[in-house]
């Protein structure tokens, strides 16, 4: 049986773990986001540890990744992806209905009433919410720094449900299937559909080694040529 994207992850922190992953632009506030495989992993280990220690989920829950219907590319949403599949939680987006969780982005008050709602500020700086959400709304970046950047991860069936949009469920396995190309420095714009950014985005750079830029906010064919050439993007 092949290794599912948990394992691939960590796979990816050991061999190329000091190379960038995820380099995520946003050029309407002017951030620009570096993250290593290794850095990338911390995140996710210490959103799982956020899930599994601070919220009770277990294997098999749904999460509403709210944010990723505005925010697809933005790699707070990423890192929330990959850490729902490494704690065997299914993704769903636009299907709150029965989730256990949603994290939602600035909009989190559309949102106010579900059971258990988490708010991720997007701020450049990484700074949380002012003012301060109101009780019973978890505030992601206040809550997440305090877990352990290490989580010990629970191997996954490759039959669980791991996504589920409307349009595609998609298992563990299904995650890691199909051809993949070899490692490139690829920019990605986002698209409305958050499992094309997803994948684009995330997976296919841990499949192969490669690495993503993401660009996302009002651009122009010149502005991207630039970062494309900065970044040094062979695709």
């Amino acid at each position: 049986m092949s290794e599912l994207i948990s394992a691939r992850m960590r796979r990816r922190m050991r061999e190329h773990g000091s190379s960038p992953l995820l380099t995520y632009y946003d050029l309407d506030t002017g951030e620009r986001t570096e993250l290593s495989g290794i850095s990338f992993g911390n995140w996710v280990d210490k959103t799982s540890n956020l899930l599994v220690d601070e919220m009770l989920v277990d294997a098999g829950d749904e999460i509403e990744l709210a944010v990723a219907e505005g925010h697809p590319g933005h790699w707070v949403t990423l890192v929330w992806t990959l850490a729902c599949w490494q704690v065997g939680a299914t993704v769903t987006v636009g299907q709150p209905s029965r989730a256990r969780v949603v994290v939602a982005g600035p909009e989190w008050a559309e949102h106010v009433g579900v059971q258990e709602l988490v708010a991720c500020s997007l701020h450049p700086l990484g700074l949380p919410f002012s003012p301060a959400v109101p009780s019973g709304v978890t505030d992601y970046t206040l809550e997440v720094r305090g877990q352990s950047d290490f989580h010990a991860a629970v191997p996954q069936s490759g039959l669980s449900p791991a996504w589920h949009d409307g349009v595609r469920q998609l298992t563990q396995a299904e995650l890691v299937a199909g051809p993949v190309g070899d490692p490139v420095r690829r920019l990605v714009m986002p698209s409305g559909d958050p499992w094309t950014t997803v994948r684009a985005a995330v997976i296919e750079p841990v499949l192969t080694g490669g690495s993503t830029v993401i660009v996302t906010g009002s651009t122009g064919a010149e502005e991207l040529e630039r970062i494309s050439a900065t970044e040094r993007c062979t695709a």
